[in-house]
């Protein structure tokens, strides 16, 4: 049986630790492991402080150079059975290359979130605030109008890029029900293209029983990767406008605000009096997540399922967030959420004090997190085995595949006579002057 070997182009090395990307990476780095696939996980970027080392998993890594002919040297070296782009930026970049070198190669794009979607809706928010500085109702906003959305973000080059690289591929993961049913509605992506496949947490994980309680938990917590613009934009919500009414009538509570890479900007913001603390990094996700009262998200605007509040829930630890938040998070029909929704700040400080204060409240919030988990986030999950047989059943009729995707022929077609051109111009320009 001949070996099955993945090569993974990622767009940063994998930092579980930091952000939600890097978790969904090595999440499905184990899920390829456990079906027996060969891993070379490969990136032009530069290794942050908290890059997993994947060596010690029995990885291979390979650092790889922008418009360089090398990449071409080493994927033929490699012969990989199938090659995942870790964002469309990378398949850009070195999918018309695997094209070219080796053609009967799998492409799969993982996409995170949709860029293009989390732009729009950025775009949306920050021309709100322009009409009414002093406050945002999320309700006010068309954020989840499929129609809608899909008139803003086709205006848009990112979209037109971030599309392109969704019809190249042979396949796209996909971790937004919300995203899969706005690709194939609004944009005609078709189904046999796109393949659904949540965040998932190994069961070790999940320790219900095990969970500090209400009276053994102390402070509000929140988290995320300050170079995230959503996690940084829900930073400065706290800041000006939702925690000061929590501190109002909880006068003794904190709020421990981790992520890695903060800049000095969001370090400023600390303020012992106001019991404001940005900490910073955390080494341990889940164990601070663990130790605090509840978590707060007020996320405006975003795209694809928040880890954070995957990992809240895991840990037994309500939440508040926004509709942003909770998109695509539970499953469809459900009203009951692990802790609050809210699109004000009124109403988010509001419902975050009642969950602090209210150990019924908290009781109840925290069993419906449990559920939501079980029902959607733990491994293995049956979105697993359809992945494989989707791969299976490309792998043995790939030209057959690729022939009932003529937009994606098409687009591989000219993408190829402009990129790859202006890669080879690219190279020989540094060939020049570099002698």
């Amino acid at each position: 049986m001949s070996v099955k070997k993945l090569l993974i182009i990622g767009y940063v090395w994998p930092e579980p630790d930091s952000s939600a990307a890097g978790t969904r990476m090595m999440q499905l780095i184990a899920l390829f492991q456990a079906q027996n696939w060969q891993i070379t996980f490969a990136s032009p970027a530069k290794q942050g402080e908290h890059k997993t080392n994947l060596t010690h998993l029995g990885i291979k890594e390979h650092l790889i150079k922008l418009n360089s002919a090398c990449f071409d040297d080493f994927i033929q070296d490699l012969q990989p059975t199938m090659v995942v782009f870790d964002r469309f930026m990378m398949e850009e970049q070195f999918g018309w290359r695997i094209e070219k070198q080796l053609p009967n190669t799998l492409r799969v794009l993982n996409t995170e979130d949709l860029h293009s979607l989390r732009a729009t809706r950025q775009s949306m928010v920050k021309n709100y605030l322009k009409t009414t500085p002093t406050t945002i109702d999320l309700n006010q906003l068309p954020l989840h109008d499929s129609s809608q959305l899909f008139s803003h973000m086709a205006q848009t080059d990112l979209a037109k890029r971030e599309m392109a690289a969704i019809f190249r591929s042979d396949l796209t993961l996909m971790i937004s029900e919300f995203e899969m049913n706005l690709l194939q509605q609004q944009f005609q992506v078709p189904s046999q293209q796109l393949c659904y496949l949540p965040l998932l947490y190994s069961n070790t994980l999940y320790q219900p029983h095990a969970t500090p309680s209400f009276e053994a938990r102390q402070h509000f917590i929140a988290i995320g990767n300050f170079r995230h613009d959503p996690n940084w934009d829900a930073v400065l919500w706290l800041k000006q406008s939702i925690w000061p009414k929590i501190r109002q009538q909880l006068p003794h509570a904190d709020l421990h605000i981790y992520g890695a890479y903060p800049p000095p900007k969001a370090t400023q913001l600390h303020s012992d009096k106001q019991g404001f603390k940005i900490k910073g990094w955390a080494p341990d996700a889940l164990h601070v997540i663990r130790q605090a009262k509840v978590c707060l998200a007020p996320l405006r605007f975003g795209a694809g399922i928040k880890g954070k509040l995957a990992e809240s829930m895991l840990c037994g630890t309500p939440n508040v967030t926004t509709s942003i938040g909770a998109e695509s998070m539970k499953n469809t029909g459900e009203t009951e959420w692990g802790g609050e929704i809210s699109n004000t700040a009124e109403t988010f400080a509001q419902a975050a004090i009642a969950l602090y204060r209210d150990s019924q409240h908290w009781t109840t919030a925290q069993q419906t997190g449990f559920n939501i988990v079980q029902s959607r986030y733990l491994a293995p999950h049956n979105s697993q085995e359809v992945l494989f047989k989707q791969l299976n059943a490309i792998t043995q009729h790939l030209k057959t595949h690729r022939q009932a995707l003529f937009i994606g022929a098409m687009l591989n077609h000219h993408h190829h006579k402009s990129t790859q051109y202006m890669a080879q111009w690219i190279e020989a320009k540094n060939k020049i002057t570099t002698r």
